[in-house]
């Protein structure tokens, strides 16, 4: 938990650890697999499936574009990092919805 906190908090330092500590709860068995833990934002497939998973789903965001748009600018924030962890992924694309208090 410690070191999802830490990568959140690279982009967010005023990150929630009890925010972060719901979205790790949320991705459960997932985060066990390398791969499954990680974002490609260079698989359009894998950011419809966030768009869809994550934006749609969990936070409610019934317009795909804006769903969409947060994944991209999620992708823009984190292009420096060739690691893209899901958990702060997904933490920045709520934040950048407006719903990290909907967690």
């Amino acid at each position: 938990m410690a070191d999802y906190l830490e990568d959140v908090k690279k982009y967010d330092s005023g990150a929630s650890a009890d925010t972060v500590d719901k979205i790790v709860k949320h991705l459960g068995i997932a985060l066990r697999s390398r791969d499954a833990s990680l974002v490609s934002c260079s698989d359009p497939d894998e950011l419809k499936r966030v768009q869809q998973s994550w934006c749609a789903k969990k936070l409610g965001v019934d317009d795909a574009a804006a769903g969409m748009a947060a994944v991209e600018k999620t992708c823009e924030a984190m292009s420096a990092d060739n690691s893209k962890s899901r958990v702060t992924f997904y933490y920045l694309v709520a934040k950048d919805l407006g719903k990290l208090g909907s967690l």
